[in-house]
């Protein structure tokens, strides 16, 4: 099983190979942007369908298949951005509870 560090370092490599890693974090936001947009477009095919012209009706593996897709480009962009601010993903992970564990403590459960 691949880690966040381990696909992180295999990720810019191959940015830096592709000649895409040297754009700049307001760049980056911009292409995290777009994959947001193209995962919201999964999600709704996948909660109310497309009814567009010229479209086939995709089959429900294929509507997953998108899905997964999409979330792990907007993956791949969270994880180019902290590479670029130099902030371990694993290091994320542990705020992010940190962060809601403090702010939810009064709550049973947390």
């Amino acid at each position: 099983m691949t880690t966040l560090k381990v696909h992180q370092a295999w990720l810019v490599k191959f940015y830096q190979q592709r000649q895409w890693y040297q754009y700049s974090p307001f760049i980056r936001l911009n292409f995290l942007t777009e994959e947001v947009g193209e995962l919201s477009r999964a999600i709704r095919a996948l909660e109310i369908g497309r009814d567009h012209p010229g479209e086939s009706t995709p089959s429900q593996a294929d509507l997953n298949a998108n899905l997964e897709e999409e979330l792990a480009d907007v993956l791949d962009q969270v994880l180019i951005m902290s590479s670029k601010f130099k902030l371990d993903p694993e290091q994320l992970l542990q705020a992010s509870e940190q962060k809601l564990k403090q702010r939810f403590k009064d709550e049973t459960g947390v």
